[in-house]
């Protein structure tokens, strides 16, 4: 009888205990963010091999998802599903939308997707409202670096929610990653697939430590953010209506100088 107090006791204290970092959201209702991405992506800022034609440096559209900690749509030093592998080499979305809903459907760990228009330019900004979930805190998206192998930004899990209210605001730099399916070193490199397939990292100014490398800055000890993304949180007016949205002022990139 001892033993089995101690067992049942055991097991109650288990299932109270959070399955996750989403498990510790506590806020009451739903919260809606507008998203702002920024392209830094400038010809003085990373002047090394700068695409001005066929096609021009650019941004593909962003897609991103809120969801719980049961769903990962990307992470670093992992193997990149076949949808992010699509979305990176080619910019298409179907088989990455596809795994969403996927996920969505089994285990509930979807709450919702959402995108933005591409920006025709290196530089310029994109934005878009997402909708966040006390059981799917976690925001989630990525963005192609046009034209590349495989190159795109990007959030995995980014909690919008601390204990028991959303955050208000949160703006993150990007930096670029290898997706770790084509083997191109440069923005303009010919498809050649990574047999077997690498995993997703991150590219700096030194890795891929190759002369040939886009991104290869030797002298530099960091790179400078490629992108910003910026979420603020839309706050209801008496009225119930949202509060007007207004446009955050692209920022400039800080290290600009330091890497000219």
């Amino acid at each position: 009888k001892v033993l089995w107090t101690v067992l049942v006791t055991m097991l109650g204290y288990a299932s109270s205990l959070p399955v996750g970092e989403d498990a510790l959201c506590t806020a009451e209702e739903l919260a809606k963010y507008r998203i702002i991405f920024t392209g830094k992506w400038s010809q003085t800022a990373f002047p090394k091999q700068y695409p001005l034609y066929r096609p021009p440096a650019q941004w593909s559209s962003l897609l991103g998802v809120t969801h719980s900690s049961d769903y990962s749509m990307w992470k670093k030093n992992e193997y990149a599903s076949n949808g992010v592998r699509d979305f990176a080499e080619k910019g298409e979305a179907w088989a990455l939308m596809k795994e969403i809903e996927e996920a969505g459907e089994k285990i509930q760990s979807v709450h919702g997707i959402f995108s933005a228009p591409a920006i025709s330019s290196g530089t310029g900004q994109t934005s878009t409202e997402l909708e966040a979930h006390p059981r799917h805190p976690l925001v989630s998206f990525v963005v192609r670096i046009v034209p590349s192998p495989d190159w795109f930004v990007g959030i995995d899990s980014l909690n919008l929610c601390e204990g028991g209210h959303w955050m208000d605001e949160v703006s993150v730099d990007l930096f670029p990653y290898d997706a770790g399916t084509d083997s191109g070193f440069t923005f303009s490199s010919p498809n050649f697939a990574t047999i077997p397939q690498d995993t997703v990292t991150e590219i700096t100014c030194s890795s891929p430590s190759h002369p040939a490398n886009s991104f290869y800055y030797p002298k530099l000890k960091i790179l400078p953010p490629i992108a910003q993304v910026t979420m603020v949180k839309i706050k209801k007016t008496q009225l119930g209506l949202s509060a007007p949205f207004i446009n955050l002022p692209a920022k400039s990139n800080e290290i600009i100088d330091t890497v000219s």
